[in-house]
């Protein structure tokens, strides 16, 4: 789906800057994004970089997403990316036309699945053991 002649740069830039200022008035996103960013013009160019790289190839982003989440892994939570994954396929159905959108939501899922695994997924917790289920013998015992 990368390679989609209908996204260029100036085309993710519009976009990027339409997403974030919905990001910042929405309810649930905007406080945790409007605490955590400190330079909003700094940030919008990292993330035109980051999706240039991603959808253009264009090697421009040299960040590292995951620790950067990982700071504010205590204000987030898994509902926390259907909302910006909503609000991305809003705003990008609005912005580009409907191959685009498809391919920026198709991507966008991708990455929110790999940052909800990095920020969330942890192999080391034991599973919470559960009781043994009860015997028919038992529950006559009990009941009787």
């Amino acid at each position: 789906m990368d390679g989609v002649p209908e996204i260029d740069e100036a085309g993710l830039e519009r976009l990027i800057d339409a997403f974030y200022a919905r990001i910042r008035v929405d309810a649930e996103l905007g406080p945790i994004f409007n605490d955590a960013i400190e330079d909003w013009p700094e940030h919008l160019d990292k993330l035109v970089s980051f999706w240039s790289s991603v959808m253009l190839t264009t090697g421009r982003y040299k960040g590292q997403p995951v620790p950067a989440h990982k700071k504010h892994q205590h204000r987030l939570a898994p509902a926390l990316f259907e909302r910006l994954l909503t609000l991305w396929a809003e705003v990008t159905n609005e912005q580009m036309t409907a191959r685009a959108a498809a391919a920026l939501q198709a991507k966008a899922a991708r990455i929110a699945e790999s940052l909800q695994l990095a920020l969330f997924f942890r192999p080391d917790r034991r599973p919470v053991p559960r009781p043994a289920p009860a015997t028919d013998h038992l529950k006559r015992s009990v009941l009787s």
